[in-house]
């Protein structure tokens, strides 16, 4: 019983120190600075016009990200055809009418963090505002696919954030590797995970893991103390096992 108890501790350690930098927000490392405008399904999900997470269209009026991207209670902006933050030429911000989270998810283990966010007036979709299209329901996405991530957040693990867009090329790991490292802490039916020189970071969340032109992740966490980290990879929310609950929502 003692031998439980202390695993069950250790575990909780491992989960606070995890899901604390999943609330922190999991910028690319080892990116480069994405083309202007060439991912205009991007946006900058904000609290007092600060960035805190990333999200992408998915229609002219819905939002997908990460559901650890709201406390329950704060008030979000959304910022669409951004490239620089700190400049407005071509971007909008719009408020959230409504923070739709999943009705299971559950904030100490990561699960089922995704969530919609309607807007409160439907985008101009033009060259620098576009949707992205989702994957169909149960579509899966074969190991060491090359896909690739971007975002606003830290440059390294305790660096600065990113004003512009960044962007790295990963490659899906398989799905038992993930388990392997991560263990309790990874849902085989629910996660993905993906290694790469470059990888997400900090204030990365709510991006997504983009295989072709399909949004088929959601960036959830990573490890809280090393970006990208080879020992801890970077896991997403896997977005084709809630296409039901996307489009029942939308």
């Amino acid at each position: 019983a003692l031998q439980n108890s202390q695993h069950t501790a250790h575990l909780r350690l491992l989960l606070i120190s995890i899901s604390l930098s999943a609330h922190v927000n999991v910028g690319i490392v080892n990116g480069t600075e994405a083309k202007p405008h060439s991912r205009p399904y991007m946006v900058s999900i904000q609290s007092n016009e600060i960035h805190v997470c990333g999200g992408f269209l998915i229609s002219d009026e819905f939002v997908l990200t990460a559901a650890h991207c709201w406390n329950g209670s704060e008030i979000l902006t959304v910022v669409v055809g951004a490239h620089d933050l700190r400049k407005s030429t071509n971007s909008d911000r719009i408020g959230v009418k409504s923070y739709i989270p999943h009705p299971s998810y559950i904030s100490h283990f990561s699960w089922n963090d995704i969530m919609l966010l309607k807007l409160q007036e439907n985008v101009n979709i033009n060259n620098y505002v576009k949707w992205i299209s989702l994957p169909k329901n149960g579509e899966d996405v074969a190991a060491n696919t090359l896909c690739s991530v971007a975002g606003w957040g830290q440059l390294e693990t305790e660096g600065p954030k990113s004003d512009r867009l960044m962007e790295a090329n990963v490659h899906i790991t398989n799905n038992r590797e993930c388990y392997k490292k991560w263990g309790e802490m990874f849902s085989v039916s629910q996660m993905m995970c993906t290694h790469g020189h470059g990888g997400s970071c900090l204030f990365d969340s709510g991006g997504p893991l983009v295989c072709g032109h399909t949004a088929i992740g959601v960036t959830s966490f990573g490890y809280n103390l090393l970006c990208n980290s080879l020992e801890k990879p970077n896991v997403y929310i896997k977005i084709s096992p809630y296409i039901p609950w996307i489009n029942s929502n939308i």
